[in-house]
């Protein structure tokens, strides 16, 4: 008699699908773990890639080390080391904010479907309506623009209107990998905490492993931001995108209305059931980049693994599983393989977990990108894996559906 759940291709009744659903769970076992409060840490199964996070996480890079190679030994022929630039170790290359292309494969991750979006960022040396340059003294990288491409600093403005010197976002097509077809000047967001404000501005909490973080609202904003935030008192949520500066970021656009509770007063939304879910759907957004290298591709997951030691949470003094969350979700390990799909997009790609989303396990907001999501956030994406799903940064969020993979 065959142990119970195990299947083989003599066994009666066996089929395909039903060796891949299997085979399946087994997965979802080796790299999820149901939480638990209470549970302290080293009492859950190991995981093959425990770590704490702002050590060296599992996330890809757009780094390349040899010619024609990206650090993951992906070709990558649009890189600038492609292109002759060395690499340096902190992710930029030889010649400081020349054209930062971000890869999107990886190995061990799956080979990257053909509808990706590519994004590449630097400071602007020229634009006109038909090309855009970026670079520095070292060399510059020229891409044409679509008859209908946009481009964003504050407010939607036409590509030829932005200026020399602004840091730019370039997204690039699919299929046309020296065309673009949207620009994103400048652009920050800050999400978190209020901890102090007055009449100019305010001074927000991103987390305990991240510093604090200035904003301030400009007169012509303030309307259309108090709507959507109206309690700018410390303890309660903010998070909004605008024109990063050196010491501060203006304020423009709230990404959703702010929740209504003192962030230390977060009710979690009891879950329908306790079976695992085969899916997870919510919001997904996108984090500033200011404080990790560019062309970073991850996902910051609300709910890592106690056992894994989550930096934010040892940080902020919080017990194993006693970090507030709004939503109960399944811990995973950092290194966990997730199928991400913009339901806006229907673009999926596979992203690992490197490391915890402090802020966005607060939040209790639907996002409205295309469709109006679940409540909560699921998935916080860098920049370069929020744009290759063709995420818009500044509408900050889109519906997702993550699932476990390989």
């Amino acid at each position: 008699m065959r142990p119970a759940g195990v299947c083989c291709e003599r066994c009666p009744g066996a089929t395909l699908a039903n060796t891949r659903h299997i085979a399946k769970r087994r997965l979802l076992k080796a790299a999820v773990f149901q939480p638990q409060a209470g549970l302290a840490p080293g009492t859950r199964g190991a995981s093959a890639a425990r770590g704490k996070t702002g050590a060296t996480r599992p996330g890809i890079r757009a780094d390349a080390t040899t010619p024609g190679r990206s650090a993951n030994g992906v070709s990558e022929r649009h890189s600038p080391a492609a292109q002759g630039s060395p690499a340096s170790a902190d992710g930029r290359n030889g010649h400081g904010t020349l054209g930062h292309e971000f890869v999107t494969s990886a190995a061990g991750y799956g080979p990257a479907p053909g509808n990706l979006y590519r994004a590449v960022t630097g400071q602007i040396l020229d634009v006109s309506p038909q090309v855009i340059a970026i670079g520095d003294e070292g060399g510059e990288r020229r891409f044409a623009l679509t008859a209908n491409a946009t481009a964003w600093r504050g407010s939607a403005l036409d590509p030829a209107a932005l200026s020399r010197g602004d840091e730019a976002i370039i997204r690039l097509l699919p299929s046309r990998p020296g065309v673009a077809d949207k620009i994103w000047a400048n652009i920050g967001r800050v999400t978190g905490v209020i901890v102090e404000c007055d009449s100019a501005s305010l001074v927000v909490n991103e987390g305990a492993t991240r510093s604090m973080q200035k904003v301030v609202i400009p007169r012509n904003a303030s309307g259309r931001v108090e709507v959507m935030l109206p309690t700018m008192q410390p303890g309660y949520l903010i998070d909004i995108i605008g024109i990063r500066h050196p010491d501060y970021l203006e304020g423009l656009v709230p990404v959703s209305p702010q929740p209504r509770y003192h962030s230390d007063r977060v009710v979690p939304d009891k879950p329908a059931g306790s079976r695992f879910p085969e899916s997870i759907a919510d919001s997904a957004i996108w984090h500033d980049s200011a404080e990790e290298p560019y062309g970073v591709l991850g996902i910051s997951y609300p709910a890592i693994d106690p056992a894994a030691d989550c930096a934010e949470n040892l940080a902020a003094r919080f017990p194993p599983g006693h970090a507030p969350a709004f939503r109960q979700l399944p811990y995973l390990a950092v290194g966990t393989a997730l199928n991400v799909r913009n339901e806006c997009t229907s673009i999926t790609w596979t992203l690992p977990v490197t490391g915890c989303a402090p802020m966005a396990r607060l939040f209790n907001d639907h996002c409205i990108a295309c469709a109006t999501s679940p409540r909560g956030r699921v998935a916080d994406l860098t920049i370069a894996s929020f744009v290759a799903l063709g995420g818009d940064l500044e509408a900050g969020c889109f519906s997702a559906t993550l699932t476990i993979g390989r």
